[in-house]
């Protein structure tokens, strides 16, 4: 059975065996803790040479491949994605109760706080604060935070856990303690800082990793069978994970996933795979779209330095994962190395306005969520399957802040979606939309499935969802394991246009109504 505690670290310790009443009042407060984050998601202002063998000449399909309609950039009247509408996590605290120097305190969880005693908590005008209470010791404690209007329940016994949130509205020092008689004047205050203005993105070179989920070569349609070569690059590189984080990923083209390959059912695909010189790894290819040993890795294992070059057949039509299998595999999906392509049946899909690209993965970090400064990649956690990050295409606000996905009412949108992992199955969801279309498992080559709510996708699968957009707002793409929302893994569909109140109003139904 998961260890809810060590798949994620100290946020939802399990309850003292041998309790039930405790359990229970646990498994109450963890309920409501997490219909509390799942409402504020839903209020959240939210790949030329070509290859001889007699067949026709090669196609060359760049990485960053040119789509016909600039599809990128959001629709005129929509505007950018800013701190004030974006989902990108709260800023979140963990604290400890504890005793220290013979004082009942708060004790630092994780990031910069980890271990202090009573931290101060720094966060920025505006920001959306979540405190989670763990209890240390025992005794009865809570926190409270007045000038906010805003505390926890009390947790009684040892590692009974509570969370709350509000948004820091206003600016200065505010305390936050225990409002149990006498635990105040025994120690246990500390202060909360809200600085003015938003806080400031991380100043650094590091690169942006985060592929464009726009980013992706438009339809093939209506076209005969011929070679295609696809040019795939393995760089190593250091690259933003969060605001005041950097990670040393592996990648394909520089960014996560790797670049979205289209071709068609009965295509010759010829890959090149280039690993620089600078290298530090090898790395190779396994495409789950060909027939043969490897998927291709047999012939792709590339030193630094060197380039190999692997052909295979689109022997059938789907949505397919590829990805590095180099030893260790899982260090390598887990780093980025893992992408799309998708086989077009005949005459390719059914048109849409608007098509995303979009991939979840797991990062293991040795260091706590929310770290700052350059992060190195835990092997025991990931052996261990102990992640400490969840990622829609490679980085923490990835599809928030930096880019979103738009779309205006009345279009039709289609969402290739696909997990690298290495090790986790996703539940994907788009919070306020139903999918009028699933490609059930990627495949294409039976009718799809209708009104679904939520698909289940697993590590190294894939899917293609559709749906139409019938009102205006914000629309938070999830993994609907909603507790991995707090670590960095949620999405935006920013959709202009008017906010249909016969679909939705916030009040009661007009009578008059028919």
């Amino acid at each position: 059975m998961l260890d809810l505690r060590k798949a994620t670290g100290e946020f939802l310790p399990k309850a003292p065996r041998g309790d039930p009443p405790q359990k229970r009042s646990l498994f109450r407060r963890l309920l409501v803790a997490m219909m509390a984050i799942f409402a504020m998601m839903l209020l959240s202002p939210a790949f030329a040479q070509n290859h001889q063998h007699g067949a026709a000449p090669a196609e060359a399909q760049a990485s960053t491949a040119p789509v016909a309609v600039d599809k990128s950039a959001p629709p005129a009247g929509v505007p950018v994605a800013t701190a004030s509408v974006s989902y990108h996590n709260p800023t979140t605290f963990t604290l400890r109760t504890g005793i220290a120097t013979g004082r009942m305190v708060y004790i630092g969880v994780g990031g910069d706080i980890d271990g202090k005693i009573n931290p101060t908590l720094m966060v920025h005008e505006g920001e959306l604060i979540q405190i989670n209470l763990i209890n240390g010791e025992g005794a009865e404690h809570d926190v409270v935070v007045d000038q906010y209007a805003a505390r926890s329940s009390v947790v009684v016994g040892k590692n009974a856990s509570s969370t709350f949130a509000f948004t820091a509205s206003k600016v200065g020092e505010f305390a936050y303690f225990c409002s149990i008689a006498g635990h105040r004047q025994a120690g246990m205050e500390g202060l909360i800082q809200v600085m003015a203005g938003p806080r400031e993105a991380m100043t650094s070179a590091a690169a942006d990793v985060v592929r464009d989920p726009a980013d992706l070569p438009g339809p093939i349609g209506q076209r005969g069978s011929k070679v295609v070569r696809v040019d795939l690059e393995t760089v190593e590189l250091v690259g933003r994970l969060d605001d005041g984080s950097t990670y040393t990923y592996w990648t394909f083209n520089a960014k996560v996933p790797g670049p979205f390959i289209r071709v068609r059912v009965g295509d010759t695909v010829e890959v090149h795979l280039r690993n620089p010189e600078g290298s530090v790894m090898a790395h190779s290819v396994d495409f789950h779209a060909a027939t043969g040993p490897g998927g291709g890795a047999h012939a792709t294992q590339t030193d630094p330095g060197n380039e190999t070059v692997v052909t295979f057949k689109a022997l059938k039509p789907g949505i397919f994962v590829y990805h590095c299998a180099t030893p260790s595999v899982a260090h390598h999906i887990t780093s980025g190395m893992y992408g799309m392509i998708l086989v077009e049946p005949e005459g390719g899909l059914p048109q849409v306005d608007r098509e995303f690209y979009v991939m979840q993965g797991e990062l293991y970090t040795v260091e706590p969520f929310g770290s700052n400064g350059a992060l190195e990649m835990d092997y025991d956690k990931l052996i261990s399957e102990r992640p400490e990050y969840f990622l829609f295409n490679g980085a923490v606000g990835s599809l928030t802040k930096s880019h979103p996905l738009y779309a205006t009412v009345g279009e039709t949108v289609r969402i290739f979606f696909g997990v690298g992992g290495p090790n986790f199955t996703s539940s994907f969801h788009v919070i306020g939309e139903i999918f009028d279309n699933v490609y059930s498992m990627g495949s294409v080559g039976s009718p799809p499935l209708t009104g679904v709510q939520t698909v289940t996708v697993p590590p190294g699968g894939a899917t293609i969802v559709d749906f139409k957009i019938d009102r205006g707002g914000h629309y938070v793409l999830v993994d609907h394991a909603l507790s991995r929302a707090e670590r960095g893994l949620a999405g935006y569909l920013i959709v202009d246009g008017p906010e249909n109140d016969d679909i939705m109003h916030a009040g009661p139904a007009d009578k008059s109504a028919k």
